[in-house]
């Protein structure tokens, strides 16, 4: 998977623009959160996929109870 395709939502991002982002994000947080940060990052995503994916199979198992009408 390349960089581009990571961040497709801004088309216009290089090498140097990335690196700045990382500087300002050690800056802002400090090396020794970023760790942190980023737990916190990934451990929401999953609640969120989770959370679709529930949501997905409950509206797919009402599609099949509900009987059909002619």
């Amino acid at each position: 998977m390349s960089i581009n395709t990571v961040f497709c939502f801004l088309p216009n991002l290089g090498g140097p623009e990335l690196i700045l982002i990382l500087l300002v994000v050690i800056i802002f947080f400090g090396a020794k959160r970023i760790p942190e940060l980023a737990r916190g990052l990934g451990k929401g995503i999953r609640e969120f996929k989770d959370a679709t994916k529930e949501m997905k199979n409950d509206v797919q198992s009402s599609v099949k109870d509900e009987p059909t009408q002619k």
